[in-house]
């Protein structure tokens, strides 16, 4: 096996894609432009400008690099499997915690945990894919942490500083933490790491790469 790519410069130029990404999301809200491409509502909407499009596009970018370098899965179903596997648990405890727990808050906070079981399920599909995308996960989401800060602590008309609307009315720094440091390192760091993983493992298995034996010297 091939020696690691070194994961600061796998990531760095999809980091910096992303960065723009929040950016021009941001301006586009701030200067209201439309609302498909940047809308302001709670929750983004969908809005087409957004860095959880990114997702599979680097998922299956990181796969092939780490696939080419040597690191690919032990085969591309056992990664699929095991992705796939975290999706299928995180939603059921996330459905059943919306059953059970009535409060927006109490919801929130059990999908935060169950987000990070299944992110350690998914890991033994393809764990030098998991690292990348755990890595790239953090440096995709600090940048929108901080412009949350910015945005609810400015009181800005943007979907950045605003709660689902049955949220429970809180202050500032209630509201950073419940709808933004929570989320931001929990639920949106497991779309992108699960997420990833499950369209890299179909990319593997079209393009039929596994991990091998290191090359001749």
């Amino acid at each position: 096996m091939r020696d690691d790519p070194a994961t600061g410069r796998l990531i760095l130029v999809p980091a910096l894609i992303t960065l723009a990404v929040t950016m021009a999301r941001l301006a586009g809200e701030l200067l209201g432009g439309p609302e498909s491409l940047f809308s302001r509502a709670a929750g983004g909407n969908a809005a087409v400008v957004g860095i959880v499009w990114l997702i599979p596009l680097f998922g299956i970018y990181f796969g092939l690099r780490l696939a080419r370098a040597g690191h690919g899965p032990s085969s591309a179903s056992r990664a699929f499997a095991f992705a796939f596997l975290a999706f299928l648990l995180n939603t059921a405890l996330g459905f059943g915690a919306f059953a059970l727990v009535a409060s927006p808050v109490g919801q929130l906070a059990i999908f935060a945990v169950t987000s990070w079981i299944a992110i350690a399920v998914a890991r033994p599909g393809w764990p030098a894919l998991w690292r990348v995308l755990l890595a790239y996960g953090l440096a995709a989401r600090l940048p929108v942490l901080l412009v949350m800060l910015a945005a609810i602590f400015s009181g800005w008309d943007s979907h950045y500083a605003k709660p689902r609307p049955d949220f429970p009315a809180m202050g500032p720094w209630g509201l950073f933490f419940w709808t933004a440091l929570l989320p931001q390192f929990s639920v949106w760091i497991y779309l992108t790491v699960v997420g990833g993983m499950v369209f890299a493992a179909l990319a593997a298995a079209v393009s039929g790469r596994r991990a091998g034996p290191a090359p001749p010297p």
